[in-house]
């Protein structure tokens, strides 16, 4: 199924022909409408002339998240507010959001490359799609709503939170499309089946979920859960929100919607671009985007790229799901570990749930991870000798994963603390840990 079937499925060369065309339009408009554009490419010596192919690319400064911040908020926008119809922001540590804005052309953009991920995965005019995302100035909610809506479906703008209630509609407004966070999702489905509402009285078929990281073990969970078909899409406030790429239904990466974004890999240490099918932080460019354009905006994700066509038929390049992000990555005693890394472990262990925290400290100078996760069966609270055999069941295993030795704590069932939005899973307690041993 497609919803702008000759965009879609666009030859290669002509889909990269249009993304030259676009690029330099765009070096252009950045130059003469944003201040800060204007000065980064007048001293990296870029001109739209100097843009012979994609290649040229690499020759363009990085636009990171805190050149956002330092213009914050209006300052990397392109078009004055009266033409700016919807602004949105991105909560940050640092006290100041990141904000974007958006033209009436942004947001009719954005629809479509909703609306075609939402496609590529069977929804259609006759569904009813539950959003249970939080709205206001995230644009997870109001992305996938304009989106769904222009495919024709039936939207209940819910917003997250009051979860028996999300559940007595899922099975009374027979929602057959649930938008969620997956940790979100994966607690709606017990809240579900505690108030005994078994998955035959629901219609639930699709999760659009994202919004954070979901490993294919979650996903397979999730599915169990709710009797449905699980997938992810990508995508960010600083590049236009969900939208960027999404997986159709054969679910062989994450396409695209290359008419409207250039994504890179480079490496995350030297910024060098890396050749395609390489691992490395990926890197994106609005090619359509009025309001406030990025040039090269650093994501942080960890991926790949695979430029192969899809067996369903669409052209534009695909994603791997992200792995990890450069910012959340651990180093834990010389060793990079990624929170997804625990979670794909965890979730092939019977006995113990998709609900964990990692808590970090530190003694005599070196860090130690501990990863607590809840039982599937509070019984097991009461037999030790099992209760030890799951334990070194999930040491063993996590240190085969990641090369370091864990202690795991195994907790009582839904001791850990459920999130309506997305999962906080790490627990940073290095820098108390130093206090408390006097070495700070």
């Amino acid at each position: 199924m497609f919803f702008q079937k000759d965009i879609e499925t666009m030859p290669r060369k002509k889909l990269e022909e249009l993304q030259l065309e676009r690029l330099k339009h765009l070096v252009d408009y950045c130059a003469k409408n944003v201040p800060f554009y204007a000065k980064r490419l007048n001293e990296a010596g870029i001109t739209p002339e100097k843009i012979k192919s994609l290649s040229d690319l690499k020759y363009i400064p990085f636009t990171n998240k805190s050149d956002i911040r330092d213009n914050y908020p209006y300052g990397l926008f392109a078009k004055p507010l009266k033409e700016i119809v919807r602004i949105h922001a991105s909560s940050g540590t640092t006290g100041k959001p990141t904000v974007v804005g958006y033209t009436r052309n942004d947001l009719s953009n954005w629809s479509d490359c909703v609306a075609r991920l939402c496609t590529a995965v069977g929804v259609t005019d006759d569904d009813v799609a539950q959003i249970s995302f939080g709205y206001g100035l995230f644009t997870g909610a109001l992305g996938l709503h304009y989106g769904l809506e222009k495919i024709g479906c039936s939207v209940i703008p819910v917003s997250s939170g009051n979860t028996e209630k999300q559940a007595m509609l899922l099975k009374d407004f027979g929602t057959t499309v649930l938008v969620a966070t997956p940790s979100y999702a994966m607690y709606m489905s017990e809240v579900a089946h505690d108030m005994g509402i078994s998955n035959d009285e629901l219609k639930l078929r699709i999760g659009l979920f994202g919004s954070e990281g979901c490993t294919n073990e979650l996903r397979d969970k999730i599915e169990k859960g709710f009797g449905l078909f699980s997938t992810d899409n990508y995508g960010m406030s600083e590049l236009m929100g969900p939208g960027v790429s999404g997986e159709c239904i054969e679910r062989d990466g994450l396409h695209f919607a290359e008419d409207h974004f250039i994504p890179e890999i480079i490496d995350p240490v030297t910024g060098e671009p890396l050749p395609p099918g390489e691992k490395g932080e990926l890197v994106i460019t609005t090619l359509t985007k009025e309001g406030i354009p990025m040039l090269r905006y650093r994501t942080k994700d960890i991926t790949r790229l695979n430029y192969e066509p899809c067996k369903c038929g669409r052209t534009h390049c695909r994603m791997d799901k992200v792995q990890g992000r450069t910012d959340d990555m651990l180093k834990i005693r010389g060793v990079n570990v990624f929170p997804s890394q625990i979670e794909s472990v965890m979730a092939n262990i019977d006995g113990i749930s998709p609900h964990y925290e990692l808590v970090l400290t530190r003694k005599n100078y070196t860090d130690y991870l501990e990863v607590r996760i809840e039982l599937m069966d509070a019984s097991l609270l009461e037999n030790f000798g099992k209760l030890e055999q799951l334990r070194q069941t999930a040491v063993n295993k996590l240190h085969t994963v990641l090369g370091i030795s864990a202690k795991v704590v195994l907790v009582a069932p839904k001791s850990i603390k459920r999130y309506e939005g997305k999962a906080k899973r790490i627990i940073d307690l290095r820098n108390q840990s130093e206090k408390d041993s006097g070495n700070i």
